[in-house]
């Protein structure tokens, strides 16, 4: 089959204001689909001129509300919408829509007749904006009343499975089809599309991103410039991150910048992954390679490996996984990323019996209490469950405390560097709450170092505070960095950093 098209979806309010974003982005896209819906009521009077004023293919759609759209009138309306935007067909097929888009249930013979007379091809469409749709290619055949239509199918997945079974059905058809798993869970469906067999992706233009909200589309410049969409094909080998919720991550510009560099076939994309035995048949379904391991899984996931490295061992965590001859391996980036930062931050690579304060006790604690023993560092493991503080304590030797205001004595002994390890603050709006400020109780000197392993936002809420007390403070970008550098690695076998950022 052929490579899939990118679509961009305009739902703009004037026909000049679609023309001209179809304008902009004319290098960036296939076609595109113009929502009349979305569109003035007196400017829906004149959708018929629209293919005459793009220079792409338009496919012509008036998405109802209870799928998802905006058009509330009745049937009769629509219908009217539909044929008087496709009445008086220009003898220079390029002034006419390529394509209209009738739901499933919408069959009305005369305007069916006339766009197949007229050349313009039918997208027959199902929404389920609330559930899944498991019977995908059984679905598609019964939306085929003439065998010339193009399905689609979009839904809502409930589950990392449903988006699975979209590439295991997609790629097990030979007719043209779409088929679509919406909202941030579905997103690899868009980007991987090439591996579904999906005729053409969506995305929307950054100016009217909001008109979109919640189904998942991304902008024509993060699918051509982030992903390299156009260049996926059978051979490209695909890698990527999986966690859990994993609303952003800047894993994927660090991969495919250095696959750019290098000039791979290969592409990194992010998988929303609620547990690790959805994330793996997902792998295996798609052909997924190597995976970076964020939280919740770093622990979950050694139980599925078949062989571990050392280090990941002792640690007890593993944020690197590789598929060779059938079977994962694990690895542990996040050490060699974390050590190379903090030196960087502190200019050394001994802590000297430096006391230090590690904040939580999860897997990425468990690196950096790793490292800080292979520094030479006396540490403290601050846990608001005290028996995993104790059990991460009492592997290095280091003392342990609960996370709580009653632990403040303890927290001034050890507060000369304090390791920030949790996901307390990540995405926040930078204020300090409970919720977002792990230590929120503690009132800063002056004289603490501050390492916080998060990196969005860029200062988190105990950042700030510990800089305006006069703090020296650094964030987790630079160990994402290093770690995904030895992931690079780990991935491709060749060394990141002879990349040049173009």
């Amino acid at each position: 089959m052929s490579k899939p098209l990118i679509c961009m979806t305009l739902t703009g309010r004037t026909l000049a204001e679609n023309a001209e974003l179809a304008k902009k982005y004319e290098k960036k896209i296939d076609l595109v689909e113009l929502r009349v819906d979305c569109l003035d009521e007196d400017e829906q009077l004149y959708v018929r001129r629209f293919p005459g004023m793009v220079s792409q293919p338009v496919i012509l759609t008036i998405r109802r509300d209870v799928d998802g759209g905006k058009f509330v009138g009745g049937e009769f309306s629509r219908t009217t919408l539909f044929g008087s935007a496709l009445a008086f067909a220009n003898q220079d097929k390029t002034k006419n829509f390529a394509y209209v888009d009738f739901e499933d249930d919408f069959h009305v013979s005369g305007i069916q007749d006339a766009a197949q007379a007229f050349g313009i091809r039918i997208i027959r469409s199902f929404h389920n904006m609330k559930g899944s749709v498991t019977n995908l290619q059984e679905k598609a055949r019964s939306m085929m009343k003439t065998g010339f239509e193009i399905p689609k199918i979009a839904f809502m997945p409930q589950s990392l499975n449903d988006v699975t079974n979209i590439f295991k059905e997609g790629a097990e058809m030979s007719q043209d089809h779409i088929f679509i798993a919406m909202g941030d869970l579905g997103l690899p469906s868009r980007i991987l599309a090439a591996k579904s067999n999906s005729f053409l992706t969506f995305v929307s233009p950054e100016e009217t991103m909001g008109n979109v909200g919640g189904i998942g589309h991304i902008t024509p410049n993060i699918i051509n410039d982030l992903y390299r969409f156009r260049s996926i094909d059978e051979e490209t080998k695909a890698f990527g991150i999986i966690g859990w919720p994993l609303l952003k991550t800047s894993s994927p510009e660090i991969h495919n910048q250095g696959y750019i560099g290098h000039n791979m076939n290969a592409v990194y994309v992010p998988v929303r992954a609620p547990n690790v035995p959805e994330a793996l048949t997902f792998c295996n379904q798609v052909g997924i390679q190597g995976l970076s391991v964020t939280v919740p899984h770093k622990e979950d996931i050694m139980f599925y490996l078949s062989d571990i490295s050392p280090e990941a061992k002792t640690i007890g965590a593993v944020n690197t996984i590789i598929k060779k001859n059938n079977s994962w391996s694990g690895f542990n980036t996040d050490a060699y990323g974390f050590q190379r930062s903090l030196e960087e931050f502190l200019e050394t690579n001994k802590l000297k019996k430096r006391k230090v304060a590690i904040i939580g006790a999860g897997g990425a604690a468990k690196a950096v209490a790793y490292v800080i023993k292979q520094m030479g560092g006396k540490a403290c493991v601050f846990n608001r469950t005290l028996s995993s503080a104790k059990a991460l304590a009492e592997k290095y030797g280091f003392e342990y405390s609960d996370l709580s205001p009653q632990c403040i004595d303890k927290l001034n002994s050890y507060s000369g560097l304090i390791i920030q390890t949790t996901s307390v603050g990540m995405n926040s709006d930078g204020i300090s709450r409970p919720e977002t400020d792990p230590i929120h109780f503690y009132n800063f000197k002056g004289n603490e170092i501050v390492y916080d392993i998060i990196y969005t936002p860029a200062v988190t809420p105990v950042m700030k505070r510990a800089a305006q007390a006069g703090c020296k403070t650094c964030n987790g970008l630079k160990m994402l960095q290093y770690q995904g550098y030895m992931q690079f690695k780990i991935f491709t076998g060749e060394d990141y950093e002879n990349v040049k950022s173009e």
